[in-house]
């Protein structure tokens, strides 16, 4: 990647790139759950409430965000791109992904089945890194700028409401019956933009996300986050000394995240 001669659009994952899920999700869990245990109309099963006051709900955000990326990554598109009413959203996912662990974890009946629905929504309105909205606005002086998600488009329209992120196209791996990294995500998206490859970037705070957006010909650009990178120490390392990242921002630059992308471009 060069500075005088940059990429033509910059594909963002979410998840943790641009929006803080842990915190947000976190925070949610533990205020609806107060709110479940102190309610004088609810009735809360006695060994779901006593399980409630042991559990540790960031715990439990992990657990939740954990399962996405394993349904993401086992995720079969085959069926969906024959039929594409086939195609499970990240939606679905997370409302039953959410009903299993609270049954895993002896907290059946802590929420009905309604609010449990409800819940499940916060990955509609999670809070953004505060970088990620002046960043994305600066960048679009220069960049086409897109989502590139497997977040539905539902929930990624609405992340860019929410956090005033103002993105120029939403992508979603819903657009394609496939979740990344299957490389019909990055090849579909580039051909939706009407660019070729190499004249897209993704950005991401994951290693991975990138090596396989990597082998679909994209430039990379990655962004240190608090908690996100799931390689080990010794191979985020590794891969940063091997080169294949094209711009790295660390988590100890002056301007995180995109607003320091800005700043190399000249923006």
């Amino acid at each position: 990647m060069s500075t005088t001669n940059p990429p033509k659009a910059l594909l963002t994952d979410v998840f943790g790139t641009v929006v803080d899920w842990r915190s947000s999700v976190t925070k949610h869990l533990t205020l609806s759950a107060s709110e479940a245990l102190n309610s004088p109309t609810s009735s809360i099963p006695s060994g779901a409430r006593a399980a409630a006051s042991q559990i540790s709900w960031p715990e439990v955000a992990q657990l939740w965000r954990t399962s996405y990326y394993h349904f993401t990554r086992t995720y079969d598109p085959a069926a969906a791109q024959k039929d594409p009413s086939k195609f499970k959203t990240v939606d679905q996912h997370h409302v039953e992904a959410l009903h299993k662990i609270l049954v895993d974890h002896g907290l059946d009946g802590l929420w009905t089945d309604e609010e449990v629905q409800k819940i499940s929504m916060i990955w509609h309105f999670l809070d953004p890194w505060p970088d990620s909205s002046p960043g994305l606005a600066k960048l679009n002086d220069k960049f086409e700028t897109a989502t590139l998600s497997n977040g539905n488009t539902a929930l990624l329209q609405d992340l860019a409401r929410h956090g005033n992120l103002p993105y120029k196209h939403i992508l979603s791996g819903e657009d394609f019956g496939a979740y990344k990294p299957h490389p019909s995500v990055y090849l579909g998206a580039a051909k939706k933009l009407g660019l070729e490859p190499g004249e897209c970037a993704l950005v991401a705070a994951h290693l991975g996300d990138l090596k396989a957006a990597r082998g679909c010909g994209y430039q990379t650009i990655y962004i240190e986050r608090s908690q996100e990178e799931g390689w080990s120490k010794e191979d985020t390392e590794a891969a940063k000394q091997q080169g294949w990242v094209d711009m790295w921002i660390s988590l100890d630059e002056g301007d995180v995240g995109f607003l320091e992308i800005a700043r190399r471009f000249g923006i």
